[in-house]
């Protein structure tokens, strides 16, 4: 469980760190003209739908992949 914790926090971390970067990589929303395409086609929400169920299926994996690790340093022994 200290695990599961320890990976929430740097999730987390890492998610505010990466939100404090992408303003200085903002772009001139007039100069985006792929986007505009996707909006007006109501394309933008297939891509944020694909984007949002790969990374929701991304950390179910990995909470099933510590969740097996734990039970087998519990098996073995293993701190």
């Amino acid at each position: 469980m200290k695990t599961l914790k320890n990976i929430v926090v740097r999730s987390l971390l890492f998610l505010l760190m990466a939100l404090g970067i992408t303003p200085a990589f903002a772009q001139n929303p007039n100069e985006i003209e792929m986007a505009d395409k996707l909006r007006a086609d109501g394309k933008i929400y297939v891509v944020v739908a694909v984007l949002t169920v790969m990374l929701i299926g991304l950390l179910i994996f990995l909470f099933m992949i510590d969740r097996k690790i734990g039970r087998l340093e519990r098996q073995t022994g293993i701190k």
